[in-house]
């Protein structure tokens, strides 16, 4: 059984990275996050001139070690954009920063089997610095984000990211009652902007690791 899983895994992920790239996405395969991390670091970084770095908040980025990697590294002015002992207005002020980076690096809530990114965005920083603004863009993404189509996509962000997000966040929304999307007009609503990435421009800019683990939300 384990081989047949692995063999369906490799077929799914070949398949998305393949399809990935036709819409000019550079695009990996990785085995774990910490091959991700391998691939930031020693294939996508010494082909760019990257200072400056930022990201959106993901908790597959995070798993990857690759933040940790910047923050200690001295080549690398990293922003961070997420701290619990700076004001909001000082934290606000730092995202938008962050959205001239040499380098922005985030996760994505669903991948189609077509190569088009989809995200769902409560205050919009994550997907502004993945549509324009910064020069480069990484996505690491595991394989429970890979979905076959738009429908899929829209359904999985939800009916699963959304309602877990605001879970984690402990915001006081309807779905963190019931686990599922309401609609709801909540101050502390999560579901505000969506993002459909159909392609990369320039080509090559958006550059996707898919994971072969089930990551993230």
């Amino acid at each position: 059984m384990s081989e047949a899983v692995d063999k369906y895994w490799a077929l799914r992920l070949n398949n998305c990275r393949q399809a990935l790239e036709k819409n000019n996405f550079q695009a990996f395969i990785a085995d774990d996050p910490v091959q991700a991390k391998k691939i930031i670091r020693d294939q996508i970084l010494p082909g760019l001139a990257v200072k400056t770095v930022s990201w959106g908040d993901s908790m597959t980025l995070h798993a990857t070690g690759v933040l940790e990697y910047f923050k200690h590294n001295p080549d690398f002015n990293l922003i961070e954009t997420f701290d619990d002992r700076v004001p909001r207005r000082q934290i606000m002020e730092m995202r938008r920063q962050a959205l001239l980076v040499d380098l922005f690096c985030t996760g994505s809530n669903a991948i189609t089997e077509t190569g088009t990114l989809v995200n769902l965005d409560m205050v919009g920083n994550r997907v502004a610095g993945l549509t324009f603004g910064p020069r480069h863009v990484v996505i690491t993404a595991g394989r429970n984000k890979i979905v076959p189509d738009m429908e899929a996509a829209m359904a999985r962000i939800k009916a699963v990211a959304a309602p877990m997000n605001a879970i984690r966040h402990a915001y006081k929304t309807p779905c963190v009652k019931t686990a599922h999307c309401q609609e709801c007009k909540s101050p502390q609503r999560i579901c505000n902007v969506w993002t459909l990435t159909e392609k990369s421009y320039p080509k090559d800019r958006i550059k996707v690791i898919l994971i072969n683990r089930d990551l993230g939300l």
